[in-house]
């Protein structure tokens, strides 16, 4: 049976692209039955209105209350009863009303091998601190900044000649697949 899926996405999507994708394939059993950013011009909306997804921009404004702000969030994905909620690619933190409803059921993505660079900038901090391997991580969200229990990882070589750009286009495609992985899987 599959499961409803809620997609949490902030930028252009290719995270929720490459599930859509198995999806509409048959490699994996689930429906997306909603994408939800909190940029209302995010790539990721237009992503999924082709694919006859609903989507919902549920911004955060400049000095707007943040647990009122993820209240709504929180209401906003429990209207589309999901199984699973994947944050991919979502730039927002997840407050303590989101997780109290949906923690245990909500997976994140992020580039780089947690417990190392946390954060928002896993591929520049991997750089920075002269390692050669990194990769990716899918992860159980918890209240933590990415402390979740890790699902999946999947590595990538940092190059000699490697810009932050460069090694986060190549850790992205290993984020897909993972993402994909946990997806099809998930219990």
């Amino acid at each position: 049976m599959p499961t409803n899926d809620v997609v949490l996405a902030s930028g252009s999507g290719t995270l929720a692209q490459a599930l859509i994708d198995a999806i509409e394939e048959g490699s994996v059993d689930a429906r997306i039955v909603a994408v939800v950013s909190d940029q209302p011009d995010a790539g990721v909306l237009e992503r999924a209105r082709r694919h006859g997804i609903p989507a919902v921009a549920h911004p955060l404004p400049k000095g707007a209350d943040r647990a009122a702000w993820d209240r709504g969030l929180t209401d906003v994905v429990a209207g589309f009863a999901p199984d699973l909620v994947a944050s991919a690619g979502f730039m927002r933190l997840l407050g303590d009303h989101f997780l109290a409803r949906f923690e245990g059921a909500t997976i994140n993505t992020h580039p780089a091998l947690l417990p190392s660079f946390p954060g928002m900038h896993g591929p520049r901090d991997a750089l920075r601190a002269g390692v050669k391997i990194a990769g990716a991580t899918v992860f159980l969200v918890d209240a933590g900044v990415d402390t979740g229990r890790i699902l999946a990882q999947g590595a990538v070589d940092v190059l000699d000649d490697d810009t932050v750009d460069s090694l986060h286009e190549r850790i992205k495609v290993v984020e897909r697949r993972l993402l994909v992985d946990v997806v099809r899987n998930w219990r």
